[in-house]
């Protein structure tokens, strides 16, 4: 039987380098093995090359064969994070692509925590994780890659409008100068909005990062978390935390950052993270969204 033709290998029209190419929605369990215990994790997964300017297509299959071969084996073999699978991903996505000097693995998963409410009651909350890695085929030695990790997760939280805070206190002044005092020592009414705010940090070779810090450090810049049970005591609770803690997203990402120096703070000054955070608006028709991507040198600059 002669062999087929090779269609992705032929002579391009437009010789244009595509940035990537791939295949995306691939959907897999991963086994998981962690210190606090092993869990399973329904993942979606994006896997990527790039594309010279004289290779008509990608062999896409290969980006499957690659997906099936590394993420069916965490079944038997739990792996240690995701960042470590997706890592591995984009070394072997370089062995199949001989063309490509770039590699990218997206992994998104959901993920539940068990916590409580401000009053004691327990329960599942639902969150979003996400892995990346990316490799860099050098360009004057084949032998030679660069694989970099990523670790990161969304939550959702609660924001307290502060701008609106001041000026409905300063409103009230106005119509109420009796209760001037109180309203000197009580936070006022205000907006509140849905936050979504997601960090990503890169992780060197030799550290591991726990994703429950990443979550406990998102949650703990918002107004206040939000909990998928809140009884009338509990609700008090959250919108009190979020009316004595109002923020702009502004203030989360600069609130992230910080923590993230601390909680890293033996980490390279090469070491990237990203930072971004959007609050869906109550009373405008827009939403509001701050962003940080650099490394943790420039943060200690």
């Amino acid at each position: 039987m002669a062999d087929t033709t090779d269609v992705q290998s032929q002579m391009v029209e437009h010789r244009f380098r595509i940035t990537r190419v791939g295949v995306t929605g691939v959907k897999k369990p991963i086994v998981v093995e962690r210190p606090s215990g092993r869990r399973t994790l329904n993942a979606t997964i994006d896997v990527f090359v790039d594309l010279p300017y004289d290779q008509k297509g990608s062999h896409m299959s290969r980006n499957v064969e690659v997906t099936g071969e590394v993420v069916d084996k965490s079944v038997r073999e739990p792996v240690k994070g995701l960042e470590n699978l997706a890592a591995d991903m984009c070394d072997m996505l370089l062995d199949r692509h001989e063309y490509a000097s770039y590699s990218e693995v997206d992994i998104k998963a959901d993920y539940f925590l068990e916590k409580e409410s401000p009053k004691g009651r327990r329960s599942l909350e639902s969150y979003k994780i996400r892995a990346k890695g990316e490799g860099y085929r050098k360009k004057d030695d084949d032998t030679e890659r660069e694989i970099m990790k990523f670790i990161g997760a969304t939550v959702v939280g609660i924001n307290a409008c502060p701008c609106a805070m001041e000026t409905v206190k300063d409103e009230y002044k106005k119509r109420y100068p009796k209760h001037t005092r109180a309203l000197e020592e009580l936070p006022t009414i205000t907006h509140n909005q849905r936050n979504k705010s997601t960090l990503m940090v890169e992780v060197p070779n030799d550290k591991e990062i726990e994703v429950n810090d990443i979550i406990e450090i998102l949650e703990s810049s918002v107004s206040s978390p939000t909990h998928e049970i809140l009884k009338r005591e509990d609700e008090a609770e959250v919108v009190m935390q979020a009316h004595e803690n109002p923020k702009f997203v502004e203030d989360i990402v600069r609130d992230v950052l910080s923590k993230c120096l601390d909680k890293y703070h033996d980490y390279p000054d090469s070491a990237h993270i990203e930072v971004k955070s959007k609050s869906e608006e109550s009373i405008h028709k827009h939403d509001a969204f701050a962003e940080r991507v650099t490394t943790f040198g420039e943060l200690r600059k």
